[in-house]
Parts: structure tokens; sequence; C-alpha cells
């Protein structure tokens, strides 16, 4: 199935047509190619590789080598899921007949060890059984590390290894998000070569979610080296998706440190970074145009830009002189035809009108420059969220504000979040069962989890305990604010969560079926779902990317002429003032009602099983960036609200 994707509609920015390319790429360290989508750039770097190994082809041919002479062209492969679409991509165009692999080689780049070929955790287990398997390739001219040779040998195994790769044509590279290429960890020479490493705590986090748990996650891994890296004749580096915007961003526009050890890669003198947009958020050229070249002004670009300008210069939108719009590279938009001051209280005005405490529409209001129409009311409105509790903690005031002010409020499910339930929380609740005289189940459980396995799926049937323990955490939440959870709340458990495990599968259509029956039922004026799609574990990404794919089929249906998408962020981000299009202020008393709801969900409480780089708990996050939020909009000149709510609209 196509993987579904979005982008955020572009409003205004960079004319980079009318930029020439030395000013376009001016902050850049390395080049780097910026694709809408990350199937655009898959094709870029499936026409690089096959380019280069036709190039090679005809070099040997020409020096009029037999060709039983000739050497194969060596292609560097990185593991992980960055290149799994490339090398989906590779396999086709060999079986279209558009290239051979006879004459090619290939080495990878990593390995866990110690680990077996065939398990499906091994970094290569996609290598060999989607891409190596399916193409022309010679058994003999593949070099994968080996995760099983004795310690005693692996000294000799690694040197042996950087032997057989000792001249790479083309490097395949991805980047974690802590700049690492490999297991190159941070701290790593830049003279290191292929070795045996231990990984870093940080990394065996990264790393778990194809283990089941931390523990079972393997403490060394085989790498090569950055020099042999560097010693590649060309090297390509992919990135997609927002999670790795930062890291791009240090690896293009920040300076060469062993702590980022991709930075190394400026160094190369043949290398190109290719990535889709939303990688590349954090680059200049993207994230503050109007320092690269010539843009295009809509209200909301100069708004972003405004805004900027607030933060640069520690004023109030009203505030801001002349001199501070020329001082900051901002005299292009004084150049639109506008002065400093009508500029001023035009975006100050757009900015207040994104402000309102009614997100269903006010009736009877004049709504010419509210963000949501007065009618129809009451609204039937749809908030998808990812896990039983993305709904309270992301958008919990809003949501409240909704059912309160009388629209017919739906939240579904997406998935069961079972895998996020401690052990100990199940036998809590078991015993709580039994201490009421509900039944007395707890030996049995206490056997279901006894018989755990390292490395395995849990037990369906203690999954399925954990995913009731869950869904009445949800039930008692919306409950707690008004919202009938027996015929307004949706459990769709879609299927591709339902591993037993952190890492999930790929997306069916029997998933967005799911969400496509349950837009037909509801019919709804306003959807809401996730845009954060930087959680640790990419259900956010998966959740939304369904979401988007069911909207798709029922996009021509009468009801969806009067429905609008509105994206909420999550417990990992918030969005940039510059693009918001509703703020929604909640006051005291409704941040601790929207707190409570958080707290419902009993089993996330203090334990945090997947907390990612942040250890905060849930409703910490949400509060402190919501208030963040509002002091965002204080410091610009609007009013001071308790907490601010913010959602970017789709359509």
């Amino acid at each position: 199935m196509m993987k579904p994707e979005y982008i955020l509609p572009q409003d205004g920015g960079l004319i980079e047509e009318a930029t020439q390319n030395d000013i376009l790429h001016r902050y850049e360290k390395i080049r780097t190619h910026v694709f809408p989508h990350e199937s655009e750039g898959v094709q870029y770097a499936a026409d690089r590789i096959v380019l280069a190994i036709k190039d090679f082809e005809s070099s040997q041919r020409l020096s009029d080598w037999n060709c039983e002479e000739m050497e194969p062209f060596m292609l560097g492969l990185t593991t992980g899921s960055t290149p799994q679409e490339l090398y989906r991509e590779l396999v086709r165009r060999c079986e279209a007949g558009a290239i051979s692999f006879a004459r090619v080689a290939v080495c990878s780049l990593d390995e866990f060890y110690p680990i077996g070929m065939d398990e499906r955790q091994s970094r290569n287990h996609f290598i060999r059984k989607e891409f190596l398997d399916r193409i022309d390739i010679l058994p003999e001219n593949v070099h994968i590390p080996d995760g099983t040779i004795p310690e005693d040998r692996i000294s000799d195994y690694c040197s042996s290894y950087e032997r057989a790769i000792s001249k790479i044509d083309l490097m395949i590279l991805g980047i974690n998000r802590n700049g690492q290429v490999g297991f190159n960890e941070p701290g790593t020479h830049i003279r290191s070569r292929t070795r045996l490493v231990q990984l870093s705590h940080e990394t065996r986090k990264v790393e778990s979610t194809a283990f089941f748990s931390f523990d079972d996650t393997p403490k060394m891994a085989v790498t090569v080296g950055i020099d042999t890296i560097l010693q590649a004749r060309q090297i390509i580096l992919m990135a997609w998706g927002e999670e790795k915007a930062d890291a791009i961003r240090m690896v293009v526009e920040g300076e060469v440190s062993s702590r980022i050890p991709a930075t190394y890669l400026q160094t190369h003198p043949n290398m190109e970074i290719v990535v889709d947009e939303k990688a590349a958020r954090q680059l200049t050229r993207k994230r503050w145009p109007w320092l690269v070249g010539p843009c295009r002004w809509t209200p909301k670009f100069t708004r972003k830009a405004v805004v900027w300008l607030c933060g640069e210069v520690g004023k109030p939108i009203l505030k801001l002189t002349h001199k501070d719009y020329v001082e900051y590279s901002l005299s292009e938009l004084l150049e639109q035809g506008r002065s400093y001051e009508k500029i001023n209280i035009d975006v100050f005005d757009d900015l207040q009108h994104t402000i309102t405490g009614w997100p269903g529409g006010k009736p009877g209001a004049d709504d010419s420059t509210r963000p949501v129409a007065s009618v129809p009311y009451p609204k039937r409105v749809l908030i998808f969220s990812p896990h039983p509790d993305d709904d309270v903690i992301s958008m919990g005031g809003t949501f409240i504000r909704l059912v309160q002010q009388g629209h017919e409020v739906h939240v579904a499910y997406q998935t069961s979040g079972n895998v996020a339930v401690a052990d100990d929380v199940v036998l809590q609740n078991i015993d709580t069962s039994r201490e009421l005289g509900l039944g007395d189940r707890f030996a049995d459980v206490e056997k279901i989890i006894a018989s755990k396995r390292q490395s395995q799926p849990e037990p369906r049937a203690l999954l399925d305990i954990k995913a009731a323990i869950r869904r009445a955490e949800a039930r008692a939440a919306v409950r707690s604010f008004g919202l009938d959870p027996d015929t307004n709340a949706h459990f769709l458990n879609m299927p591709f969560y339902e591993t037993g495990g952190i890492r999930k599968g790929a997306l069916s259509e029997h998933d967005i079926d799911l969400i496509v029956n349950l837009l037909h039922r509801v019919r709804p004026h306003q959807i809401y779902a996730a845009g954060d799609l930087t959680d640790p574990h990419g259900t956010h990404r998966i959740c939304t990317e369904a979401v988007f794919a069911a909207i798709e089929q029922v996009k021509n249906e009468p009801w969806m002429k009067n429905c609008h998408l509105w994206l909420y962020r999550g417990a990992w981000q918030e969005w940039d003032l510059g693009i918001v299009d509703m703020a929604v202020p909640l006051s005291p008393d409704e941040l601790i009602m929207k707190r409570h709801a958080i707290y419902r969900h009993l089993s996330q409480k203090d334990i945090m099983p997947f907390p990612g780089d942040d250890t905060r708990e849930f409703w910490q996050r949400a509060e402190e960036r919501t208030q963040q939020t509002a002091r965002l909009y204080n410091k610009l000149g609007m009013a001071e609200y308790q907490a601010i709510e913010v959602f970017v609209k789709m359509f």
C-alpha cells in the first residue's frame, strides 16, 4: 500500500526560482536537496545510484578490461527505516530491467552485537529479505557485519571487514536524532574505523523499539567508522520526517564537532543530502527565509516574520520600529507598499483574531474575523487520538469547551495503547477486582506475566487486559467533563499497532477502513487530529497518515464541503505562532479540569514507560507547553491568559 504523506499548506515563503543557487545555499555547508515528500526524494536518490553504477561500468569497459577482471561497484548501505523505500524502489527498477546488480557489491554500515542474522531485530533483516534477496546480486558480493562472531575474534573480524569494504564507490547514509551515522556515538574520532562499540544509554533507548524492552536491547554493535565512510568516493545522506529536522540543521549548517559525528561529513568533497520538507524545516531557508532571498509576502508569512522579529528584539508587535525591520533583514517587507506602523497593526490584528473561546463557533456572533464559523450550531466534532490519552493531553481544554458549549463531540482512540501499561499496574487492577469481590484471577494473571519471554511479543491475554485498563481510563477521563463514553467514545484498535511490542506494523487498508466507517457515521463538521509527528515511537505519524488517507477516500461526500480539519500538537512540541490559525485560551479552572482528566489515565501516571528525551510526566509537559504559549502571546502584546492551546487548519 502506498504510504500516505502530508505536508502543511505552503503560505508564502522564499521564491526559490528567483534566488541564485549560491544565495539559496548560502548557509549550507553541505549541498542539500529538499523535496516536498519522501517519495520524490527516494526517486532522486535512486536516480543517483543508478547513474553512478552505469557510469562506473562504462568507465570499466572503456579501460579495455576483461569482463571477468572488472571490479564490482561497491555500494554502501545504511540500515534502519530511512532507506527502506529506497531499497524497494531499487528492487522495482531491477525487476523492470532498468538496472542490474550483477556487477555490484554491497556493504552494510552496522549490526547489533551479539545477534543472529535471521533474527527480526537484526539491523540488516530488512536489507536481506526485502532488497538483496530480490535483486540479481552475487552472494560473494554481499558484505554484512556478522553479529555472531565470538568476542575473542571480533577485533580480527572487524579488521577483515574493513579490508573487504575499503573501496566504497557510493555510500548511502541515514541519520538519527542525535546526529549519529551508523553507531558512531557522540565523541567518535574522525579517524575511527570498523570496530565493536559500546552503545550509549540514549541509543539503546531509541533502539529498544525493536526489542520490546530496554533490557532486551543489545549493549554493543559493530559499526563502520567515520574515516571509512569518508573514504567513499561519493556520499548521499537521506532524512525524512520532522523528527530529523534538528539533526539535519546541525549537520548542514552547524560546526564540525565530535559531539555530532555526522558533522564530519562536511569535510567530504563529494557529499549531498536529500531530505523532505519536514526534515528541512529547521534550515535557514525554510525557517527564516527572509535572511536568504526574496520572499512571497502573504499575510500569514508576514506574521511569521514579524513574530520572529519580536523575539529577536524583545518587543511586542506594536512597539517594533522601522530600524528594527531594517537591521534584521526585513527591508523587503517594508517595500511591499505598507509602512512599518501599518504592518504592525495588521499583524497584531491577524494574531488577535486567532484567539477564540469558542472553538466550535459562537452562535449568533459576527464571525467575519473569527477562526470558526458560527453556523451550523451545534456542530458534530470528531477528535482523533492516537493513544487513549492524547486527546486530553494535547487539546483537553478545547475538548472540554466543545462539550460544555453544546456540540456533539465524538472521540476516536485509534490504538489500544496496551504496551504502555506496566505489569505491576495490571496486577494492581486485578487485585482491586479481587478485593471488591468481583472475581479472583490474580494467580492466573501472575502466570501469564511469568510466561513472557525476552524479545518476544507479550502474550495476547496480557495485552487484552492492558487494553481494557486503558479503555477504562479513557472513558473515565471524558466522563469527568460530561461526555458519554458509551455513545461518543470510539475505540478503533487499529491493527497496525497490535504487534505486542513497541515497534509497529505497516499501515493497512483495514486500518484506514476503520476510520472511513467512523467518518461516514459521524459526518463531522470539525475533525481534530494529531499533527505532532516527532513522538519517539512513530505511532502519531502512522495514525495521522491513516486519517489523511481516510479523508482522501471521503473527500467528495456532500457533508465534506462543510468539514474542516484542525491539527493539534502533542506532548512533544508546539506549533510556531507564525502559522497558528486558532488559539483557545484556558482559565485556571479549565486548566485544573484538564489536569484532572489527564490524571484519570492512572497507568501512565508517574511511570512514564516511553518518555523519550523528556522525563516530565505528560500532564506537566502539557501544562508547561500551553502556559508557555500564553506567555508568548502576552509578550507579543496580547491579553494575558493562564494557558492557550493552539491549532493549525489544514482545510
